[in-house]
């Protein structure tokens, strides 16, 4: 079995999170950094982790690591890499940079630099070059700057893995999957439990919820991974992990509900959990915050509510705070809420004791992920 070295990017704050799924789908000698962990696996790891991760971004296989003190120096050993392995003339390619040093700090140019190497070196051996597709290439490459060093690398998923495909409606400030996916996992929520979230926008934390519930591989309705534009592609392999994970779904019908007092929001909602048939496992329906009532005797509250940074003025977001804080207080004995935001005077606004204050980051935005205990 041959064993390859990959690595992961991911969001602020989950890492450790990230690597534990890392090792439950089967990745060794995982080692984590700041929002990256490099892991080794066999190319069945490489498709399955694409697959099924639901907190990952992107999944990369190192190629080179070459010097690259100058564009010249980098050009040069661009050209060193025989290319044909990773790329035919007919496709589409784009380079994606990140780093840089002292001669190379325009990550354009090196991006420019890269794809200049290559395309001659395609002229050279077939007479012919790949065209450049900065949005949607059959090939992504990925050139990392650090120091006098390039580490050159194919993306094998393409579009970043948080984009499971059905979400084409989103609210003013949605909340990426993974993020959601996360939250979901901190609360430790399951199956046998209510989830609801009473401030659901676009609907990602009840469908994040639902896919986890019924064991849905966030991957199974991509349109495409970059790795299947590969010349190493094997079709068969991947049509045998596609078929297994949609035996692994379960026909649970936990109660997942969304509410929102915006009716146009809710038709989102609807919408996106219409596009994975989703729509008849989860609950969205109209409600404004007071006339929140518990669909259940005891479950799981969780939202995301608006905090200032983007959308809301504070002052009327103060006022939804404290309200918010009051139902929960009042009707929801028996339950557990979690609530992530991004500001602290808000968060004082709701007038609970925490049980729990978990730091989490939103895109840039610090955040807290509070746990309050209803009793």
């Amino acid at each position: 079995m041959v064993f390859n070295q990959y690595f992961a990017t991911v969001a602020q704050g989950i890492e450790d999170m990230a690597a534990q799924e890392l090792e439950n789908l089967g990745a060794k000698e995982i080692v984590k950094g700041f929002t990256v962990i490099h892991f080794q696996g066999d190319q069945s790891l490489l498709y399955k982790v694409n697959l099924w991760s639901r907190l990952l971004y992107r999944i990369f296989v190192p190629i080179a690591e070459i010097k690259s003190h100058d564009a010249d120096q980098l050009f040069k050993n661009i050209q060193s890499i025989d290319w044909q392995n990773y790329l035919d003339p007919h496709q589409t390619f784009a380079v994606k940079c990140t780093g840089k040093n002292y001669q190379l700090n325009h990550s354009h140019f090196t991006a420019l630099t890269i794809k200049n190497a290559i395309v001659e070196q395609q002229q050279q051996h077939f007479n012919q070059r790949s065209d450049i597709d900065p949005q949607n290439p059959d090939i992504w490459l990925n050139a990392h700057i650090e120091e006098d060093y390039c580490t050159v690398s194919l993306d094998s998923s393409g579009s970043s893995l948080h984009r499971r495909g059905y979400r084409p409606a989103v609210g003013v400030a949605p909340l990426k999957e993974t993020l959601a996916s996360a939250i979901i996992d901190l609360t430790e929520w399951t199956a046998e439990l209510t989830f609801y979230d009473p401030l659901c926008g676009s609907g990602t934390l009840p469908i994040e919820a639902t896919i986890k519930a019924l064991k849905i591989a966030p991957g199974l309705y991509r349109e495409h991974f970059s790795f299947e534009q590969w010349p190493d592609f094997n079709s068969s392999l991947w049509q045998s992990l596609k078929e297994e994970a949609k035996q692994q779904s379960t026909p649970l019908s936990p109660l997942i509900l969304g509410s929102d007092g915006d009716l146009d929001i809710i038709q989102q909602a609807k919408s996106n959990a219409r596009a994975w048939h989703l729509d008849e496992k989860i609950s969205f329906f109209q409600a404004q915050l007071q006339e929140l009532e518990p669909p259940s005797s005891q479950g799981v509250i969780v939202c995301n509510p608006p905090y200032g940074k983007r959308i809301g003025d504070e002052q009327e977001l103060g006022e939804m705070y404290r309200l918010l804080g009051d139902i929960l207080k009042q009707r929801f004995k028996g339950w557990e809420a979690y609530i992530l935001t991004g500001n602290k005077a808000l968060a004082k606004q709701i007038g609970l004791r925490t049980a729990r204050r978990i730091p989490l980051y939103n895109g840039s935005i610090p955040c807290t992920l509070l746990k309050y205990e209803l009793y």
